[in-house]
């Protein structure tokens, strides 16, 4: 059996129950080839809270995404099959009990060999999703698309919460930090140290205002030159977009990437071995007219074009 979207053409968008792109809601990992799932989880937030509604937002507007993607002339569901398998059953308070089962939840869809596609959620989420993956895959290569580092190693003296993740998935082994690269980082910091710190940890470092200078297409060569082949895993905060195309989000950022730029950089990310990718920090609250969620959910429909084009091609 193969799963595929409701036909806007034949049910209006408007009827049914709400899932990412009108997918099956199905909790099934047989004759599935991706799973876009929800971590309704914003405990570890630092600032404005409300990214646990981020699935739900982004399902309600992904209802206008088609199936064919006129950018690669390619009809997703003519290689794929797909479902949106829900959301993981976080435990409000309980970072570690969220993480566990995130972490379960992404080692069985791995070892059934399908993409896991998250909708955050803050940026937390991501190291629970990075413990389950390298359980199957080993240390991943990261493709961090973002206006903050997020590897700080302890915020108001706590380990874990969404400025700390990828601190501490390279003190776990989950990601390969020489084989990873950071990109977009912008906004005012605390000190040269923390840009400094990154790279102590292994991490290649592309700032928005290096990224400025070089331009989008030298910096996705680097993007490529530094993963190559090696597995990798695809995290976009939607922060690293500006604020006046992406209000919606706990911990904005000005000077960030318009809409227009995010999608050409994730476009650009064809060739990429990603085993699974997540899309992070969208805030409906605070979402005026939902263009947050909007380009949130268009975001995880290029990320699933990536997937089909892959599989045309034969990979």
């Amino acid at each position: 059996m193969k799963y595929q979207p409701a036909h806007s053409l034949e049910s209006p968008r408007f009827a049914g129950v709400r899932t990412f792109m009108r997918l099956p809601h199905v909790r099934t990992l047989e004759n599935v080839d991706f799973v876009v799932l929800g971590i309704p989880w914003d405990d570890a937030t630092t600032h404005r809270p409300g990214a646990r509604f981020g699935p739900e937002g982004i399902r309600r507007v992904s209802i206008m995404l088609r199936p064919w993607n006129p950018y690669w002339n390619v009809k997703i569901f003519d290689y794929l099959s797909g479902v949106d398998y829900g959301d993981v059953p976080v435990v409000p308070g309980y970072i570690e009990d969220t993480y566990a089962r995130i972490e379960s939840e992404f080692e069985k869809i791995a070892r059934s060999g399908v993409t896991p596609i998250a909708m955050g959620g803050d940026h937390s989420v991501t190291l629970g999703e990075l413990r389950g993956l390298a359980k199957v895959y080993g240390p991943l290569a990261l493709v961090h698309i973002d206006a903050h580092l997020d590897t700080l190693d302890q915020y108001f003296g706590r380990k874990y919460n969404h400025g700390t993740p990828f601190r501490r998935a390279v003190e776990e082994g989950l990601v390969d930090p020489h084989k990873s690269i950071q990109v977009g980082i912008r906004g005012s910091n605390y000190g040269p140290e923390d840009y400094q710190g990154t790279r102590d940890l292994g991490y290649e470092l592309i700032t928005m205002y290096e990224l400025q200078e070089i331009g989008l297409e030298a910096a996705l060569e680097r993007i490529h030159r530094r993963v190559g082949q090696h597995p990798c895993f695809i995290s976009i905060d939607i922060d690293s977009v500006d604020p006046a195309y992406a209000p919606g989000t706990g911990t904005p950022e000005v000077e960030g990437f318009t809409s227009r730029e995010i999608m050409k950089l994730v476009r650009g990310l064809r060739g990429l071995h990603f085993k699974a990718a997540d899309v992070v920090e969208v805030l409906p609250a605070l979402d005026p007219g939902e263009i947050t969620a909007y380009l949130g959910g268009n975001l995880i429909y290029e990320l699933i074009s990536l997937l089909a084009l892959r599989k045309k091609e034969g990979g």
